[in-house]
Parts: structure tokens; C-alpha cells; sequence
């Protein structure tokens, strides 16, 4: 046993200091990126914002909205393969779009008979997804999905430490998914003790992707999972180093999101739950295994209309940040950062008033 006595920061533990800036207006800041990955060797060109691959947020709704704007969503594992024939027979805008698996042998031989099916075209992202991707299986599956998908751009986690996040970009991830016990209906951390601060394991991990190169062009990549509450932290994320940003429960809500929607009172909402939660492995594997506890909680969000109203609150909140630190693009954003740390972040006086924003 050791003790690390260097305190470690999450989003509400720090601001952004405000920089002289040139810029004239929020117009002016590009969201926009390009890409090249260290091992697929494609490139890559939108907004990097990703859905979670959880079944309220990763939807084939979501992906037909959020590909508009260029924004990625990784659709759930649970979609069968009829449901995502008939889905790609209209959706053609791969490099918006991911499959997803776990480590389960059940879910390779699906993912098997779906590029059989013709369908490997269709994504050109795959998301290796487990909760704890510190398993030496993790890695190994990850091994084996590289070759047998060696064009397709692997993201790969969860993890919230530099060696690890090297590992798994030198085995075959392009993108290294950081987080783990930050989300907000995910209860790793009350049931096991075990996690991160978020914009301390973004630091951290983007410093070791970053240093990552092989002979194809582009370095080892990663993205932020987990922990987004506002739309700042979007920002903060970013400005931490982030190259990608995951969220879940601000894509959930919304009329493309899963989830039913339940009325009460005279109010709608929908349905939203941690994918480890004991509502999802009743859903989909017919119970919590007993060798397993459910790490994650069920609610329900107020019904938020559509989400193409929060994305555009989204980029202005964006663009926003980057005129206060004189930031053009998004690139710049973590060059132009210095954080603060703060004992309070917000102003919570007005929160018993009913706002829309």
C-alpha cells in the first residue's frame, strides 16, 4: 500500500483563467478538427464530440441529428443485426457514426457476422467498451480486434492512468477512452472505491497519448468519458487536453434519445440509467449476475424537446470560451488554458427560481 499525496482535480475543482484575446467575435473560433490516426491511418475531419454508447444516448435517432453537425455517435451493443441493416440502408455518413462491443466471445462473433453482413463499411469507428480495461482480457481483445479490423478506428477503454493509456494505444487503440466512477448514474465509486478526478486523469493521460508515433502519421489519441455536468465542462475538458469528449447524460432527455417517456403530473420524462446498473443487465442479460453488483443507478430526466436546440447552445458555449482565452480553434484551446483552482465554481443562489438554461 502507498499513498500519492498530490491532490487531483475534477471539473468542479478548477476555472479558466481569462487572456487578453484578438478576437472580434464568437464567429471567429473553428470547432472544427482534423485527425490522423495512429493506426487505422484514416483522417478525420468534425466536431469531436461523441454520444455515449449507452442506450438513452446512442441511438439511431441521435446519429441521424448529430451527423448533420458533424458530431459522432456511438450507438449501443444491443442494436441487432437486422435493426442496423435496415439503419445503414439510409445512414450513409460512416465517419459519424461507431459500432460498439464488449470483451464477451458473444460479442466478437456478432461483430463477426456483421462485417459478413457487408456492414464494416458503414462505420468507420468500433468502440472496445468495458468498464475497467485495466484487465490483462481487455487487452489481449483488443489485440484481436486490431487485426481483425485493421482500417477501422479503434477506441478503446475505460482507463484513468498514463501507463495504461499508453498500453492501450502501443496494442492497437487510436483513441483511449479516460474515465472511470465519474459519471452520473454510475456508482463505481460508492461501490468499490475506485476512480480518478477527471481533468487530472485527462492531464495525465493526454500527456502520455500524446507522445505516442509510429510510422503512419497522426500520435496516440484520447477522450474525455464521464464527469460533464454543464456545458463548460465541455471547455474544461478540452482545455485539459482532451482531443475527444464522451457524454451521456447531456445527450439524454432529448426526443432522439432512448428511453421511455413517462408522464407524471402533468410533465413529461424519460427514462435514463448507467449501462451497469441492475435496470440494464435486467433488460438485457435478465438479471445482475451473482458474481457481479450493479454499478450504476436508474432515473428520469425531464423530457427536453430536441437536441439540436442544445447543440447549438453547446457550440455558442464553446466558441464562448474560446474568445475569452484568445483561442481560434479548438486546437488551441489547451495551449491557451490556465486553470485555477477554486473553493466554489457557481453561483447557486438562483437555483430555487425555474430556469430554461
Amino acid at each position: 500500500m502507498r499513498i500519492d499525496n498530490e491532490t487531483k482535480l475534477d471539473f468542479e475543482d478548477i476555472l479558466i483563467r481569462p487572456k487578453r484575446s484578438t478576437l472580434g467575435s464568437r464567429k471567429e473560433v473553428q470547432l472544427e478538427r482534423t485527425f490522423s490516426f495512429i493506426h487505422s491511418g484514416r483522417k478525420w475531419t468534425g466536431i469531436p464530440i461523441i454520444t455515449s454508447n449507452m442506450d438513452a444516448s446512442g441511438t439511431f435517432e441521435m446519429a441521424k441529428a448529430l451527423s448533420q453537425h458533424k458530431m459522432i455517435t456511438a450507438l449501443h451493443k444491443f442494436y441487432s443485426i437486422d435493426q442496423l441493416k435496415e439503419f445503414f440502408k439510409d445512414f450513409h455518413n460512416p465517419d459519424y457514426v461507431t459500432y460498439t462491443l464488449g470483451i464477451r466471445d458473444e460479442d466478437f462473433e456478432k461483430l463477426q457476422k456483421v462485417l459478413e453482413a457487408g456492414l464494416g463499411d458503414k462505420f468507420n469507428f468500433i468502440v472496445l467498451d468495458v468498464p475497467n480495461a485495466y484487465l490483462q482480457r481487455f487487452v489481449f481483445k483488443l489485440e484481436e480486434l486490431r487485426k481483425l479490423c485493421p482500417t477501422h478506428t479503434i477506441i478503446a477503454g475505460n482507463v484513468v492512468t498514463n501507463e495504461m493509456a499508453e498500453e492501450l494505444i502501443l496494442r492497437g487503440a487510436d483513441i483511449v477512452k479516460i474515465g472511470i466512477g465519474s459519471g452520473s448514474v454510475c456508482t463505481t465509486r460508492r461501490k468499490t472505491g475506485v476512480g480518478y478526478p477527471q481533468i487530472s486523469a485527462i492531464i495525465e493521460c493526454s500527456d502520455a497519448a500524446h507522445g505516442i508515433t509510429n510510422s503512419k502519421p497522426g500520435v496516440g489519441l484520447i477522450m474525455a468519458d464521464g464527469g460533464v455536468v454543464h456545458t463548460c465542462d465541455f471547455g474544461k475538458a478540452f482545455c485539459a487536453g482532451a482531443d475527444f469528449v464522451m457524454s451521456g447524460s447531456l445527450f439524454s432527455g432529448y426526443l432522439q434519445s432512448g428511453g421511455e417517456i413517462i408522464e407524471r403530473n402533468g410533465k413529461k420524462f424519460k427514462q435514463y440509467y448507467g449501462m451497469s446498473s441492475a435496470k440494464a443487465q435486467e433488460k438485457y442479460y435478465g438479471g445482475v449476475f451473482k458474481h457481479r453488483a450493479s454499478e450504476g443507478r436508474y432515473t428520469e430526466v425531464p423530457f427536453k424537446g430536441d437536441v439540436n436546440e442544445f447543440i447549438l447552445d453547446l457550440f455558442g458555449s464553446l466558441r464562448s470560451t474560446g474568445t475569452y482565452i484568445g483561442a481560434r480553434t479548438l486546437k488551441e484551446f489547451s495551449k491557451r488554458t490556465t486553470f485555477i483552482l477554486v473553493n466554489r465554481q457557481l453561483n447557486t443562489s438562483n437555483e430555487k427560481y425555474e430556469t430554461k438554461n
